[in-house]
């Protein structure tokens, strides 16, 4: 049923007119997010671009973290995600194995929390910041929204600062190009302290999981967000939802998870208007 229900969801949204709800959008580019202290690269790759609704205030942000398997990929704001009355901010970031998994990680904090301190001057609510990716990008969301080191050096809790977590077919155990460093194949799983599985707990930000269909997903991923959702429910979590994609493959899934996504946000920020 889970997995009918997400696709339903998906294909209703989409033929009844989502974007419909289409707001006027400012979009700036190529800014800057962490001080580049002369490196070259950081100057090259730690930069955002931010589309964001020009006719209201209080909006929510989504930031969003492209996939590639941190070796590779570019900053991009999914079409699928504009103009729903929200704003997106889309995050470059460093990439392997030039550098390290942990740079990729502390890149991504960086930018959530230059979001968080900045996009109340763009007239969004700060209270309502989703941070989100695909992939890779799925990974770095579960990182800094779940292992508070990430944030602590911007005085930011993720418990308080991130309204949710929803990432797209992200690895939960430690991911491969991180496994890589350390000389493990790709076929070994590894839950270290680069694991998002390491840190399952009960008073994390609320998670929606995205997932293609397990029989066509890449190395298992279906799999262990299943056992990631599973687990975060043994701990007690009182908000983690899972939702698989009948016929979408890891490279697809984006474009049904995408439509899901702005559903669960307008029905988050209903909630908290109640």
């Amino acid at each position: 049923m889970k997995r009918f229900f997400a696709l339903f969801a998906a294909l209703t949204l989409l033929c009844t007119g989502i974007s419909a709800q289409t707001t006027a959008c400012r979009t700036e580019t190529n800014i800057a997010y962490r001080n580049a202290a002369d490196d070259g690269y950081v100057d090259s790759l730690c930069r955002l671009d931010i589309c964001y609704p020009v006719d209201r205030k209080g909006f929510p942000t989504v930031v969003w973290f492209h996939g590639g398997g941190l070796t590779g990929g570019r900053r991009e704001i999914p079409k699928a995600l504009c103009d729903k009355g929200f704003a997106v901010v889309g995050v470059d970031y460093r990439l392997a194995p030039r550098v390290k998994v942990a740079d990729c990680v502390a890149d991504a904090a960086a930018a959530a929390a230059w979001v968080v301190k900045n996009i109340a001057s763009y007239g969004g609510d700060p209270r309502l910041i989703f941070i989100a990716g695909h992939s890779a990008g799925g990974y770095l969301t579960s990182m800094i929204g779940l292992d508070k080191r990430w944030m602590a050096p911007y005085g930011i809790d993720p418990d308080t600062a991130f309204a949710a977590l929803i990432p797209y077919s992200g690895q939960v155990v430690t991911h491969f190009a991180r496994r890589r460093e350390m000389g493990i194949p790709d076929t070994q799983v590894v839950v270290d302290d680069m694991a998002p599985l390491n840190y399952i707990r009960s008073d994390c930000p609320p998670i929606l999981i995205l997932s293609g269909d397990r029989e066509r997903e890449m190395l298992g991923r279906y799999e262990e967000n299943a056992y990631f959702w599973r687990m975060m429910q043994v701990a007690g979590h009182p908000d983690v939802g899972i939702r698989e994609f009948d016929g979408f493959d890891h490279g697809n899934m984006p474009q049904a998870g995408h439509y899901v996504a702005v559903r669960y946000i307008r029905d988050f920020v209903k909630k908290r208007e109640r």
